[in-house]
């Protein structure tokens, strides 16, 4: 079986892998529309932590089920699902606890092209087909529903963390895929003001459509002086980091209110060593900030309530995939596409039938 693999820290290639091995509560499935993310990017090239050899890379699919197991009681082969990114081992006692990022060990709710082999081949597993494929609604597009798996739900969970109340000033940090999300979130969350911080024009005209009220660039001079130019030196309610370097932390904090403010992350900091604690804006230690380090929620349950929404009419992800490729052997390309970033890409889709 043709699999994209990652061969060693920043090497990645086509390997000829095993075949999945159906278990009794799993499904095994063919890739119809993947995306390549940043994350992926950050598996092959970020130094995180040790990968198994030829780890099956990607998590980002809608796919057709091949086969089910014998104790697969919702889904059948020949339904077309969408696979969620982050896919919770939902028997573990961890799960009791509401645990459901990290129940039985740190990161296992995103197992995906992590800890296991993910949907970068021709064929994969999901070991638990009933809480974790997700069924997509009549006229949801094929752009829509892989959207949803990852970059709407990461989104939606820095939004949801950053403690939105009604008539709030919100802060969005980085508006790539994941923070055009974000902006969208805080939208329906209730937000008054939106403050979009990025410097990209085809994110930010995006931004704008997607409920950002301005847009502010690090290219202007420094970002929390902007930020707290405008809001009368007082600050913003929430501020969701989305995206940057280590540096962006430090700023969220410089720019959220005294008492009140929250800081929701979102975004993947490579790397060893510490983020660095602002002491005068943190108060010392007394600011009263709240700091949420948020993995993106998962599971089949939320992923269709997020296609709901599209269903319904409330959001419109597609918009963010700017670019379509076409044959599984284009996820390699696509790949490069996310890290080099080229002007006009948000995501990159790529159909696996060639067509």
């Amino acid at each position: 079986m043709k699999a994209f693999v990652l061969v060693e820290p920043g090497v990645v290639g086509w390997h000829d892998a095993p075949e999945p091995e159906l278990t009794p509560y799993g499904a095994i499935l063919r890739p119809v529309a993947v995306a390549p993310c940043s994350s992926d990017v950050h598996t092959v090239y970020g130094g995180g932590s040790r990968k198994a050899p030829n780890l099956i890379l990607g998590h980002e699919c809608v796919a057709e089920i091949l086969e089910t197991g014998d104790l697969v009681k919702d889904f059948k082969p020949g339904e077309i699902v969408a696979v969620p990114a982050i896919t919770p081992d939902w028997r573990a006692m961890g799960i009791q606890e509401g645990n459901y990022k990290h129940a039985s060990a740190p990161f296992s709710g995103h197992q995906l092209g992590r800890s296991i082999p993910g949907v970068f081949a021709e064929r994969f597993l999901i070991p638990d087909a009933d809480t974790t494929l997700a069924k997509i609604p009549e006229g949801v597009t094929l752009e829509q529903a892989l959207m949803c798996v990852d970059v709407v739900t990461t989104g939606f969970t820095g939004a949801e963390y950053a403690d939105i109340q009604f008539g709030d000033t919100v802060v969005v940090m980085g508006i790539g895929p994941i923070g055009l999300m974000a902006v969208e979130g805080a939208r329906h969350l209730g937000a008054a003001r939106i403050i979009a911080v990025g410097t990209r024009p085809v994110c930010a005209s995006l931004a704008l459509e997607y409920g950002a009220t301005e847009v502010l660039s690090y290219k202007n001079g420094n970002i929390v002086d902007q930020v707290m130019e405008r809001t009368g030196g007082l600050g913003a309610d929430g501020v969701i980091i989305c995206g940057g370097g280590d540096e962006v932390f430090t700023q969220a904090v410089d720019m959220a209110r005294y008492g009140i403010g929250t800081i929701s992350n979102v975004n993947y900091f490579g790397g060893t060593g510490s983020l660095a604690f602002p002491k005068f804006s943190g108060g010392r230690g007394m600011a009263g900030k709240t700091i949420h380090t948020e993995l993106a929620k998962g599971g089949r349950i939320r992923i269709e309530r997020l296609l709901k929404m599209i269903q319904y009419g409330r959001i419109n992800p597609q918009k963010l995939v700017t670019h379509h490729l076409h044959g599984l052997d284009e996820v390699e390309t696509a790949l490069q596409m996310m890290r080099e970033k080229p002007a006009d890409l948000i995501k990159v889709m790529v159909k696996t039938d060639g067509k």
